[in-house]
């Protein structure tokens, strides 16, 4: 006897009306946003009970829908397990007398961060982050890990909740005597001072942002000294550190305009110095390599970045008048990042969609370019420690060759292998193609997509097809490899990766042509990839399977509520899909810094009714929708939590077919899900046993 199908929790209709720029229009799940969500991001316990009774119901709902496929979910997972190397190390940098580097052992999520001496000799084990992870109370992801300048100490940051905020901890090197800095709002890394006694680290504010830089001894209290305040709550603060080590550099930023402070490693207590104030629209980042200064800029009109000379020193207000330039600007060719070295300049650039390392030998002004010739392929610098060396280390995979990082020697050109995964379980990159095409855009734009199958699939219109994409911020999803991909490709399925305007895989042109006023030519740019892709055989329409995640959530989102038909089913992870209702709440974490991408329909009619004409949640119609999985984090400072829940709501709303609408939502992580290496794994495997269920490939 057929059992019936689970009945989806009924979402009670709470009607907030809205009205502004003469629109009105009414939210029935605005009440799924707790009215204290800061201290439910630091504390899960603080959701009110409503609120969780109905969360906890959704969740109840989607297990009894997904139970069925608890079988072909844990054999993905075991496949995808088997791919990973049991034990494995990442690539043992330098350092003075050491070589450092994070390991794992079989059956670690978490691994351990290990040195030992560059000559050679036994490792020492800094820090037991799997210890660590047994013995926390439920989420456990680490964060920064930094040693100090003299090899002592470690100093390293836990969250604990999943909401980004580290708390900081110190302890010797070689020792067991940990000691807890009372710092419990820290974001990103963490920057020692010369003296190897004060520490640097960026603190988040009510709201989540980070908004200052403090620094103090290790062995002192308090909240320490606030060395930078960033007064714009549009702006957020990072923290690193000059190519030299000389100097620890502040930076404040939004996706458009950058501006960077140094303080002396030697003189911490210095106040800060900023090296060229914040122009609107002008992006920055100053090295340091020799009596000059080099920066990589779009100012004089580089929309795809050129590199700029300065006589003036960080530590010293520079005038951009004064830039000389020393790489010229080339159209189509973006220059993504900037690293110098003793003798050397290396600049990691993309054109025609491909990446290449490109080495300036500072002395001759003679250029050599690290180039691959497969058709699609992943380049990536891997940042070391040292400064005055002439050894470069860089990392190459394709979706078909697994990663391997090499060390190059930038003067004899010589190269050595220091790591190369091996996919246990076997992987014969010859039964795998990867294909690098393009289709023609509803305006005549020509979109890359990278496309994995299997030898002998044929463009016959049979294959299920993942359309997987993201088209935000200028990210450009590389084409490289992800031993998980191959359980849905070792099925028949097409992998494939649109790189859709609002990314930067055809330069900044490519990302400005999506983004604001423009927005609609990245939803327009998925669609049509999926409309292409069938007309070329590779799939047929309600046999694609639509996943993103976070601004990819949102991708996925509006390409649904455009074409529902063409799709077989919609991963949405932590989608950012509420978009009016977020950008215009300037309390919330990421809104004021992301006006410049999407802009601000608080006091902007045109940016409003933009938002209000392809915010997916606002856009929602009557249709026979396929299944989709949609799941969140309650403790996301990112993409809050009611996104997705509103979301799935209201598609059930507007369901007029009988496709399941799922939402999963993690009650004790954020936006980055489960940590650990196999742990992620489950969520993949969930996400792709839902994909091969819907395309009946179960």
């Amino acid at each position: 006897m057929t059992q019936p199908r689970p009945t989806p929790p009924e979402t009670e209709k709470r009607p907030f009306r809205q009205s502004r720029f003469g629109h009105e229009w009414t939210d029935d799940y605005a009440w799924l946003k707790d009215r204290d969500w800061q201290t439910v991001l630091r504390e899960p316990d603080a959701l009110s009970a409503d609120i969780r009774a109905h969360l906890e119901a959704e969740n109840r709902y989607t297990a009894s829908i997904l139970d069925p496929l608890g079988g072909l979910e844990e054999t993905l997972f075991e496949e995808m397990k088997a791919r990973l190397e049991p034990a494995r190390s990442s690539t043992k940098l330098p350092d003075g007398p050491y070589r450092y580097y994070h390991r794992f052992e079989p059956g670690q999520e978490q691994g351990a961060y290990m040195r030992e001496p560059r000559e050679g000799g036994p490792a020492t084990m800094m820090l037991d982050a799997e210890a660590l992870a047994d013995a926390a109370d439920g989420f456990f992801d680490i964060g920064d890990v930094s040693h100090s300048p003299d090899h002592a100490r470690v100093a390293y940051g836990l969250d604990l909740k999943g909401s980004e905020n580290n708390q900081v901890f110190v302890k010797p090197i070689g020792g067991d005597d940990v000691h807890d800095t009372g710092i419990d709002t820290a974001a990103g890394a963490l920057v020692w001072a010369a003296d190897s006694d004060i520490l640097f680290w960026v603190e988040r504010d009510v709201n989540q942002r980070p908004s200052k830089v403090r620094f103090r001894s290790v062995h002192a209290e308090g909240e320490g000294d606030l060395t930078y305040e960033e007064a714009d709550s549009g702006f957020f603060v990072g923290l690193g550190s000059s190519d030299d080590d000389r100097h620890i550099l502040i930076s404040a930023h939004d996706h458009t305009t950058s501006e960077v402070w140094a303080v002396p490693m030697v003189s911490p207590q210095v106040p800060p110095v900023c090296y060229a104030p914040r122009r609107n629209g002008v992006e920055y980042a100053p090295a340091p390599q020799g009596d000059a200064t080099y920066i990589l800029s779009n100012d004089q009109g580089a929309i795809d970045f050129a590199v700029f000379r300065s006589d003036t020193p960080l530590g010293e207000e520079s005038d951009p008048a004064s830039w000389q330039s020393y790489i010229d600007h080339k159209p189509g060719r973006l220059i993504l990042g900037l690293e110098t070295y003793a003798g050397h300049m290396v600049r990691l650039e993309r054109e025609n969609a491909l990446p290449r390392i490109v080495i300036r030998d500072m002395a001759t002004a003679t250029e050599h370019a690290i180039e691959m010739d497969e058709a699609a392929y992943s380049l990536g610098l891997v940042s070391g420690y040292e400064y005055d060396t002439t050894t470069l280390y860089y990392s190459y995979s394709s979706p078909t060759t697994p990663a391997s990082v090499y060390a190059y020697d930038m003067v004899t050109r010589a190269r050595e292998l220091v790591r190369q995964q091996t996919v246990p379980s076997g992987h014969d990159p010859d039964d795998y193609v990867t294909e690098r095409i393009e289709i023609a855009a509803r305006d005549g734009e020509r979109v890359p997509v990278t496309l994995l199958y299997r030898q002998g699939v044929k463009p016959d219109g049979t294959n299920p097809l993942l359309l997987y994409g993201y088209g935000s911020y200028g990210h450009t999803i590389p084409a490289d490899f992800r031993t998980a991909r191959l359980s849905l490709v070792d099925r028949g399925f097409v992998y494939a990766i649109a790189h859709i305007r609002g990314g930067m895989a055809k330069g900044y042109d490519w990302y400005e042509a999506g983004k604001l006023d423009r927005k609609v030519n990245t939803f327009n740019d998925f669609v049509d990839a999926g409309r292409v892709l069938t007309e070329l055989g590779w799939t047929s329409r309600g046999q694609i399977v639509a996943h993103g995640g976070s601004a990819g959530g949102l991708l996925v989102g509006a390409a649904l509520n455009q074409d529902p038909g063409l799709f077989g089913a919609v991963i949405g992870a932590v989608p950012f899909v509420d978009v009016l209702n977020t950008m215009s709440d300037a309390d919330l974490p990421l809104t004021p810094p992301e006006w410049p991408e999407w802009g601000n329909p608080l006091e902007d009619e045109a940016a409003f009714r933009t938002i209000l004409s392809y915010s997916p949640y606002e856009n929602v119609r009557e249709a026979d929708y396929p299944p989709v999985l949609i799941t969140g984090g309650l403790t996301d400072p990112r993409v809050t939590y009611w996104e997705p829940a509103k979301w799935a709501a209201t598609l059930r709303d507007h369901q007029r077919g009988t496709a399941p609408i799922l939402l999963k939502m993690n009650m004790e992580a954020g936006h980055q899900g489960e940590s650990g290496r196999y742990k992620s794994l489950k969520e993949t495997a969930t996400d792709y046993a839902f994909a091969l269920w819907a395309v009946g490939k179960a």
